[in-house]
């Protein structure tokens, strides 16, 4: 868990734009820094600058990754065949925490996470309480017996703020969710703008 986790609305203004699409985000009402100078930083932002953001912003979306992990993938995404930028994409997809996230078993990625460190998430009959776990296309997942009354699940499976991609199965009755296929970056519904090649770019300084 990060320090951040707390105030995690706080990187929607910092970062300016409301990562997760949620409606109860300050970016909304005030589309700005937060801070005394939020609303008077100005100036054109550097090449480093905007290369920096895009990675923040991604790291951010996917449950603020610390810097070192953030890292480590990009460095497998980097060393698999094919475009780097993809790889990237698909490796971020394929955690745990993400795809409980998009089946919507959960209605954030931190409240997924949570999920999982608590031990209410199976992986092909095993608890699973590691976020970041890469899940295979033939990995089953799956919400413990006990935990399938939970309300944070129930409640973020009716909620109508967001679609299940094509890229994942659930079984809504039994709870059951599996990772069709790794997608590609245009398939992903992020909210925002994401920029994956200014994060490679941004690496390969």
């Amino acid at each position: 868990m990060t320090k951040r986790l707390n105030s995690k609305h706080k990187v929607d203004r910092r970062l300016k734009a409301n990562l997760w699409g949620r409606p109860k985000s300050p970016f909304n009402v005030r589309a700005y820094p937060p801070g005394q100078h939020g609303q008077n930083k100005k100036g054109k932002p550097t090449d480093y600058g905007i290369q920096l953001q895009a990675k923040q912003r991604l790291k951010a979306y996917y449950g603020n990754i610390n810097e070192r992990q953030f890292r480590n993938i990009y460095k497998k995404a980097l060393a698999k065949k094919g475009d780097t930028t993809e790889n990237l994409i698909a490796l971020l997809e394929s955690r745990l925490d993400t795809i409980v996230y998009r089946a919507k078993l959960a209605p954030t990625v931190f409240s997924a996470r949570q999920l999982i460190n608590h031990g209410h998430i199976k992986v092909n009959k095993k608890k699973v309480n590691i976020s970041s776990y890469v899940v295979r296309e033939s990995d089953v997942i799956e919400v413990n017996e006990k935990s399938k009354k939970l309300n944070i699940i129930d409640g973020s499976l009716q909620s109508k703020e967001r679609d299940i991609p094509d890229y994942i199965n659930l079984d809504n009755k039994n709870k059951l969710v599996k990772l069709i296929r790794k997608p590609k970056f245009s398939e992903v519904p992020y909210p925002v703008i994401m920029e994956p090649s200014l994060v490679i770019e941004y690496y390969s300084r």
